[in-house]
């Protein structure tokens, strides 16, 4: 497999500055990278306001930006789905206004996307789906002003209920992130079966690999690419089959920060392997 369209995300390095980035993904090989805006979920980064202009000067290409939100709990499925996203409507002002400092960050370094979790959609016969889509909406209108597109990520609901929303919301400016593994992680769904359904809205893809939880209201289990049950060369495939040739992040979340180098290496020599 040729690997210039392959990144990874920089969270998963565990890094505080851009100068310890670049070294990694020197290291690694990797030429572009899904970069955290400076958000405290994934990352704070030691050059503060500077951290686009330092990244601009590096020697990787910045594909997209991740934005998380303080106080989202991933410490199992349930404290995700109460604190994740724009799900609860009380945090929902407070996470705009979060989401509007990106927007300018990203516009700072030089990109058009970003990336974030939306929150778990609320089912079509759920009382708060209308004001969750309007804040959707929102967030579309408000990256519109700065020509910024949102890909929202997959896992926390079923690839039907994330397409019909999209369709629900005719916003050309919002999209997915696919990451095959979180579907596995929330046990929601095939990830092949979502790539066919999903593949017009998706923007950017994830690399990662988990088995499904052994038991219902716990988490799956991440393991190193190409060691779980998303099939990754049968993924590679199918994302190809709906015509998606955009980046792909590695993202490991697991693990000490030269676990988690170790693994990405150990997935970049596995790509490099496959015939796809």
């Amino acid at each position: 497999m040729k690997l210039d369209k392959v990144g990874v995300c920089s969270w998963s390095l565990q890094v505080k500055s851009i100068n310890e980035l670049d070294g990694f993904t020197n290291k690694l090989g990797i030429e572009t990278v899904q970069l955290a805006c400076g958000d405290p979920h994934h990352a704070s980064w030691d050059e503060g306001d500077d951290m686009p202009i330092k990244a601009k000067n590096s020697s990787f290409k910045v594909t997209g930006a991740m934005l998380g939100f303080p106080g989202e709990d991933y410490t199992t499925p349930e404290t995700i789905e109460k604190t994740g996203g724009f799900g609860d409507p009380a945090t929902r002002p407070e996470r705009l206004e979060r989401f509007k400092w990106s927007l300018k960050r990203v516009q700072d370094l030089g990109v058009n996307d970003i990336m974030l979790h939306a929150g778990f959609i609320p089912s079509n016969n759920d009382s708060g789906r209308k004001s969750f889509l309007q804040t959707l909406e929102t967030v579309s209108q408000l990256a519109n002003n700065f020509g910024v597109n949102v890909a929202f990520e997959t896992g926390q609901e079923t690839s039907e209920l994330l397409f019909s929303t999209l369709k629900e919301l005719d916003c050309y400016n919002l999209f997915v992130n696919f990451d095959p593994a979180n579907m596995l992680l929330y046990d929601q769904g095939n990830p092949i079966e979502a790539v066919e359904l999903l593949g017009k809205y998706i923007r950017s893809v994830h690399l990662k690999d988990a088995n499904r939880p052994k038991n219902k209201g716990e988490w799956g289990e991440e393991v190193v690419l190409g060691k779980g049950q998303v099939d990754i060369p049968l993924f590679l495939k199918t994302l190809k089959k709906v015509g998606y040739t955009g980046s792909m992040s590695i993202e490991r979340e697991v693990g000490t920060q030269q676990d988690r180098f170790n693994d990405i290496l150990n997935a970049v020599e596995y790509l490099r392997g496959l015939d796809v």
